[in-house]
C-alpha cells in the first residue's frame, strides 16, 4: 500500500517563443521522480497563446504524471488567460481556480491569489473606490481558497498559489514591493484547515522556505530563485508527503 506521494513543484517558467526546448533536459526526470507536478503560475511571459502552445507541447510530450496548475499575473497580461488555460488543459494540465482535486489520496486546492501586503501593513478597504476594489479582489481569492479547502475530505491537504501567503518567503525582495507579492489574507485558511504543505511562486528574489503562524511549511518555487539557489541542478522542488498527513521528506531543487 502506498504511504507517500512525491511532489515536484515549480513556478515562474515565463515561457516565451525563445524558450522552446528549455525544459526538455528536466521533464523526463521530473516524470520519473514525482507522482504529481505542480505549476505555480506565470507559466507564460506575456500571457500569449503562442507561448502557451510551446509550453504545452513540451509538457505533453514528456510528463506522464498528473499536472496541476494555477495561472499567474503574467498569464493575464494579454487578456487571453482563458485561451491559455484551454491550451494547457488540452494536454492534460488541470488548471485550478479554487476547485479541489484528489491525487492518490492527497487533496489539492489551487488559486492564483492576489496582492495586499502582510501583517499589520496589509491594505484595508478604505478610501478610493479603486483601492476598495483591489482589497475586494484579494478577499475574493481568499474565499475561493477557503471554499476549496472546505470541500476536501482527505487527511492530507496541499495548496498551490502564485502569490505568497506569508512575508517569510518574500524576504530578500525590496521592501517597497512587498504589498504586490502576496497577502496575509491567504494565510488564514491554510492555518484553519490545517494544510500540510503550500507552494507559491512570484517572488523571484525571495526566500526558499517559510512557515505560517501555525507552522505549516511554505515553499517558494519560483524557477529563477531555484536556479540561483541550486546552480547546475534541476530547477524543481521535490517534496514527499505522507498520504496520512505528515510530510515525509523534502529535497532541495535536485
Amino acid at each position: 500500500m502506498k504511504t507517500s506521494l512525491n511532489i515536484a513543484a515549480v513556478g515562474d517558467l515565463h515561457f516565451t517563443r525563445n524558450s522552446q526546448g528549455s525544459l526538455q533536459p528536466f521533464l523526463a526526470e521530473v516524470s520519473a521522480r514525482a507522482d504529481v507536478l505542480l505549476l505555480c503560475g506565470d507559466l507564460t511571459n506575456y500571457g500569449l497563446p503562442e507561448e502557451a502552445h510551446l509550453l504545452a507541447a513540451e509538457l505533453g510530450r514528456a510528463i506522464k504524471i498528473p499536472m496541476l496548475a494555477v495561472l499567474g499575473n503574467h498569464d493575464f497580461e494579454s487578456g487571453k488567460q482563458e485561451e491559455v488555460r484551454r491550451i494547457l488543459v488540452d494536454v492534460g494540465v488541470i488548471v485550478l481556480d479554487g476547485e479541489p482535486v484528489e491525487v492518490e489520496g492527497v487533496g489539492f486546492v489551487g488559486i492564483k491569489g492576489f496582492v495586499g501586503g502582510f501583517g499589520q501593513r496589509m491594505l484595508e478597504p478604505w478610501g478610493e473606490p479603486s483601492l476598495k476594489q483591489l482589497v475586494r479582489d484579494s478577499i475574493d481569492e481568499t474565499l475561493k481558497l477557503e471554499s476549496g479547502l472546505a470541500k476536501l475530505r482527505t487527511p492530507t491537504r496541499v495548496v498551490l498559489l502564485h502569490y505568497a501567503p506569508i512575508a517569510g518567503t518574500v524576504e530578500g525582495e525590496p521592501l517597497e514591493i512587498y504589498p504586490f507579492l502576496g497577502s496575509s489574507r491567504l494565510e488564514e485558511p491554510l492555518n484553519r484547515y490545517a494544510v500540510n504543505l503550500t507552494f507559491h511562486g512570484h517572488a523571484h528574489r525571495g526566500a526558499l522556505e517559510g512557515r505560517t503562524r501555525s507552522g505549516i511549511p511554505v515553499y517558494n518555487v519560483a524557477a529563477p530563485l531555484l536556479r540561483r539557489s541550486f546552480p547546475g541542478q534541476i530547477p524543481f522542488k521535490f517534496v514527499s508527503v505522507s498520504i496520512g498527513g505528515v510530510p515525509a521528506s523534502t529535497d532541495n531543487a535536485a
